[in-house]
C-alpha cells in the first residue's frame, strides 16, 4: 500500500475534521454519524442493544 493511499475510516475523519471546521454545516457540531465513527462496530451493536433493552424496559414498568 502505498503512503499516498489513505483507509476508508481515514478519509470519513478527514472530511469530519473538515466539517467541523465549518459550523454552518451542522447546528450543534455533533450528532450520531460521529459518536458511531468513533466507534467499532460491537461498540455500535452493543449501544443499539442498550437503546432498545431501555425502550422495552420502559415500557414494561411504566406503562
Amino acid at each position: 500500500m502505498s503512503g499516498n493511499q489513505e483507509t476508508p475510516e481515514e478519509r470519513r475523519e478527514r472530511k469530519r475534521q473538515k466539517e467541523l471546521q465549518n459550523p454552518s454545516s451542522s447546528i450543534h457540531g455533533s450528532n450520531l454519524s460521529d459518536l458511531v465513527g468513533g466507534m467499532g462496530w460491537k461498540a455500535t451493536g452493543i449501544l443499539i442493544l442498550v437503546i432498545i433493552l431501555g425502550f422495552i424496559i420502559y415500557a414494561a414498568f411504566f406503562r
